[in-house]
């Protein structure tokens, strides 16, 4: 990873597939501990921590869900909670994250960031329920911070700040209804909330166009590819990128 230009110091968003590096002894634990060696005290590690199933199951896909089901769904979720609330189809290195002493991680119900580290607070306070990947998202902070993001056996259709250009060209798909249950005034809600329908069918085509505009670096992580972009670089990228090819 040092090999790639991540650095002491370096705020980094990775996004990250174990199964891809191969055989790791310790696993994940293993590949954390490795990230935090390299950016040491004075980085912040940033992870995705989504957990997608607390919204409205009226949009769930798979599996959908009987429509009988949902008024129950909706009564008897748990509500999100940052400290018990498990990521899903996030991998196994967020949930590690997930668990550092000191981790902080972001209110959204569906989109939430863990990050350990001196930036971790800054960078998960005040995640807004609207829109999830906009102004008042982790990725924002993320932005102003001049961070950078490792893309560790995953491409860039799991790059969730190409989000963030999407909403500020607002080029995605439209506007809906989502809905999620959290805890007001110490008492679980079920809330709704608007939200862009975000849409990852075109990332790989941006993340080929990235590649051929020289922003990213190429290695390997044991049997991974893994790509170092400046974070703010790629999303002013992809703005453009979504002006030109969105419609």
């Amino acid at each position: 990873m040092c090999d790639l230009g991540l650095s002491e110091g370096d705020t980094v968003l990775v996004h990250s597939s174990l199964s891809s590096i191969g055989y790791v002894v310790g696993g994940a634990q293993a590949v954390v501990l490795a990230l935090l060696n390299v950016i040491g005290a004075g980085g912040t590690l940033v992870v995705p921590t989504h957990s997608g199933d607390l919204s409205d199951p009226s949009r769930w896909e798979n599996p959908p869900v009987p429509e009988d089901w949902w008024p129950v769904i909706r009564a008897t979720m748990p509500p999100f909670d940052a400290s018990l609330t498990p990521t899903r189809k996030m991998g196994a290195v967020p949930e590690v994250v997930r668990h550092l002493p000191g981790a902080s991680r972001s209110a959204h119900p569906a989109h939430s960031f863990c990050a350990a580290g001196p930036n971790a607070k800054t960078i998960t306070s005040d995640h807004r329920l609207a829109f999830g990947f906009d102004n008042f998202s982790p990725l924002a902070r993320l932005y102003d911070l001049n961070a950078r993001i490792l893309l560790l056996g995953v491409g860039h259709d799991r790059n969730t700040s190409l989000h963030l250009a999407e909403y500020r060209t607002h080029r995605a798909r439209q506007v809906i209804e989502q809905g999620a249950p959290i805890v007001v005034n110490g008492e679980r809600q079920w809330v709704t909330y608007a939200t862009l329908d975000y849409d990852t069918d075109d990332f790989d085509q941006v993340g080929a166009a990235v590649g051929q505009a020289g922003i990213e670096r190429v290695g390997r992580v044991g049997g991974a590819t893994a790509r170092l972009l400046d974070q703010a670089r790629l999303v002013d990228f992809a703005v453009d990128w979504f002006q030109t090819n969105r419609r």
